[in-house]
């Protein structure tokens, strides 16, 4: 049965990125407060399983919308990558904080709530990033905050590379260097990731502004 949208076509992209970037800042605070307050961790790992699942569906309902659209308000391949960065990073959360738990480890170490810190840090301006781009663009302001999204991505190597430094000091524990050579590398990487979206958006801000 058809149905009546009464959200213009062309704006719909705008929301669904809104709601993607939202939640995406929201995964990162729920991800920081567990790493710093590590209890109840299977409720909490559980909240972002359901934020994950959120991401995905709006995921699916941009790239099924794109699909649906044969004018579209950005170029087709910007709003597929940035669907699909914006996926990326919430996977990338996820899998930090389920590996995390599976692993049983008694207690994050500084090194994991500094990246923790990070995480956050960088997806809040993902979001601010994003929601730059659903208005009148402007360019100097999405500009600054890709060039801050950058900063953040290599303080977050900068700190990866320090913590397997501190790791790979003690080796007496195998087993943990192992265990927690993994762990470093998955909370970076949706760090990384977000750099994907950067670049995304800082094309958008050049090409409209």
């Amino acid at each position: 049965m058809f149905k009546l949208s009464l959200v213009p076509r062309d704006k719909r992209f705008f929301i669904l990125f809104q709601q993607g970037a939202d939640n995406l800042a929201k995964m990162g605070r729920e991800f920081r407060d567990l790493v710093y307050v590590w209890e109840n961790v299977k409720e909490r790992v559980n909240i972002l399983d359901d934020l994950e699942r959120d991401g995905d569906a709006i995921t699916h309902e941009v790239m099924a919308l794109l699909h649906r659209t044969f004018i579209t308000p950005l170029d087709r391949e910007d709003i597929s990558l940035l669907a699909q960065s914006l996926d990326d990073i919430a996977d990338g959360i996820h899998l930090a904080a389920d590996i995390m738990f599976l692993y049983r480890i008694e207690s994050p170490t500084d090194r994991a709530k500094e990246l923790a810190d990070i995480v956050l840090q960088v997806a809040v301006e993902v979001e601010g990033a994003v929601l730059g781009i659903s208005g009148h663009i402007d360019r100097n302001q999405l500009l600054k905050r890709c060039v801050e999204i950058n900063r953040l991505q290599n303080f977050g190597n900068s700190v990866y590379y320090t913590a397997l430094a501190s790791l790979f000091a003690n080796i007496s524990d195998i087993c943990y260097v192992i265990k927690w050579r993994e762990i470093y590398e998955l909370i970076k990487s949706p760090i990384d990731k977000c750099e994907v979206a950067a670049n995304v958006i800082e094309g958008v801000a050049i090409k409209y502004s």
